[in-house]
């Protein structure tokens, strides 16, 4: 039974106030169940206006119930709403990662380690990626990674501490800085001749002093949800060149994905070839199985993409196999079957009527220049 649009409405004001819900159940935690087969492109229905998202946690559900809520780009697209989810477990069983530094093309970067523990959940909530848009529309710089209070926060990588307390945003000593306390790292590496640095935001403790040495793994501090939250959790970012709220980079990028498992990214534009400036849904099937993995493109605002993938979507962590990506776009619907491969960027690109195409991005030569075309 439909709920009353004073409902729905209600809903949608009270869920545009939160930066972080209870983490959901994690794919590999989930029960099996019988799949469904999966939907022709002709049978997947397409909504005539648009409405809220009311998005549950990824599970195998089939995608055409899925792709039914996909609306096609229509005003206030930002606007989205996101259910309560169950509880997490404390953990759950997933490969060991890949060792850091691993660069196995020359455009791949996954530098960092996990800044939690493998005994805890230590991968990004899917519904508070990079790119996501929540408090009065402001773009998510980072992505939010549920713990309890008190979880221990471990050094990505090897570098000296250059920021560690309260006002990493707004400055000074200010507890009511929406990053709460936070450690930024200066890393003693780098990428194409630029600093790297990681934000670790919304602590509840600091172990770590100004000028302080770390090496990779080593604690900093403790999860907690001091700052602009609505629960505890992490908050990490990785930023190129400097220290700067607007030189962030998606960290799904350049964290270690599972030994097997890949990493999805892509380039969302309408038919002209320009980058989309609102949300857009993906559901990713896999064959083996069922499960259904979401993702959205890139909001508008202080958010950059990969010199070289010029991504506004990256959907982290999927086990290496054969997937089913669909969107909803002008009222149709779309779909490509495509292939994950094990400990790499596998990328697709989306343009408008014209569809999925499959292929990696154009090698840098004489007429590359990424400064030309950043997200927008």
């Amino acid at each position: 039974m439909k709920a009353p649009r004073s409902v729905e409405w209600l809903a949608l004001i009270f869920w545009l106030t939160a930066c972080q819900t209870v983490p959901a159940v994690p794919l590999d935690a989930l029960p099996a169940s019988p799949t469904p087969p999966l939907p022709s492109p002709s049978s997947l229905p397409a909504l005539s206006s648009p409405t809220a998202i009311a998005l549950a946690a990824p599970t195998r559900q089939a995608a055409s119930t899925l792709i039914a809520s996909l609306p096609s780009p229509a005003p206030d697209p930002l606007r989205f709403v996101f259910p309560t989810p169950p509880a997490a477990p404390v953990s759950a069983w997933r490969p060991p990662l890949y060792p850091i530094p691993w660069a196995p093309t020359p455009f791949d970067h996954f530098y960092l380690a996990r800044p939690i523990a493998a005994d805890e959940i230590n991968w990004p909530l899917a519904d508070y990626r990079y790119g996501g848009i929540f408090f009065e529309n402001v773009v998510h710089t980072g992505v939010d990674i549920p713990a309890p209070i008190g979880t221990p926060v471990l050094a990505a990588g090897s570098g000296r501490v250059i920021w560690a307390g309260y006002g990493i945003y707004r400055g000074g000593n200010d507890p009511k800085d929406p990053y709460g306390l936070a450690v930024v790292i200066r890393h003693d590496f780098g990428y194409q001749g630029q600093t790297l640095y990681t934000l670790y935001g919304h602590l509840s403790q600091i172990d770590v002093a100004e000028g302080q040495y770390l090496e990779s793994g080593q604690p900093l501090g403790l999860t907690g949800d001091t700052g602009r939250v609505t629960g505890p959790h992490l908050h990490f970012e990785v930023r190129l060149g400097e220290n700067n709220y607007f030189l962030s980079r998606n960290p799904e990028l350049w964290m270690s994905p599972p030994i097997g498992w890949g990493v999805l990214a892509g380039r969302v534009m309408d038919t002209a070839g320009l980058l989309l400036e609102e949300p857009q849904l993906f559901v990713i099937t896999a064959r083996a199985n069922g499960q259904n993995f979401m993702a959205r493109t890139y909001g508008v605002g202080a958010v950059n993409s990969d010199p070289y993938y010029r991504e506004n979507l990256v959907i982290g962590d999927l086990p290496a196999g054969l997937y089913d990506l669909y969107t909803s776009y002008g009222g149709q619907s779309y779909q490509i079957t495509l292939e994950i491969r094990a400990g790499v960027v596998n990328y697709f690109t989306f343009r408008g009527f014209r569809g999925f195409q499959v292929e990696p991005p154009p090698l840098p030569g004489s007429d590359f220049d990424p400064a030309a075309t950043p997200t927008p």
